[in-house]
């Protein structure tokens, strides 16, 4: 990524603002216990973050238990690095019988760069089916 002018350590092209339209589900800093031999975040550590943050309204819709049963798309469209202020944001596409559809969106922003900046690092679909006590589908309640 090239800086946008020689003292200012944005990427050119890649910044964008926090969503408006998606609730704010979670926020964490990666470690430098989370890198992979490169030294980014590995993709596992995200996608793990990005199905707990996905999980958040689904839950509340279903009022009660639930699990993962697809992840219909991954997109990682930046590195994430060590230190980053991740925030994830997300809404509900879909509510089907036992099933909801969740849209996440992940925004880093590099602190120790100066953080007045977001990029959109990764986006991801998932379905979660809500569940009995005994792991059965349930139908998920009206709203």
């Amino acid at each position: 990524m090239k800086p946008t002018a020689s003292n200012d350590l944005r990427p050119a092209g890649d910044a964008v603002k926090l969503p408006t339209d998606k609730e704010l589900v979670l926020r964490v800093i990666p470690m430098p216990a989370d890198c992979n031999a490169n030294g980014d975040i590995f993709g596992g550590w995200v996608m793990a973050q990005v199905d707990l943050a996905g999980a958040v309204l689904p839950v509340r819709r279903a009022r009660g238990r639930l699990a993962t049963v697809a992840v219909n798309q991954f997109i990682f469209k930046q590195p994430v690095k060590v230190g980053d202020l991740l925030s994830f944001y997300a809404e509900i596409t879909r509510v089907g019988t036992t099933s909801i559809t969740v849209n996440v969106e992940v925004f880093a922003q590099r602190l120790r760069d100066g953080g007045e900046y977001a990029l959109k690092v990764t986006e991801a679909t998932l379905t979660y089916v809500a569940t009995d006590e005994h792991g059965k589908p349930r139908p998920v309640p009206p709203a």
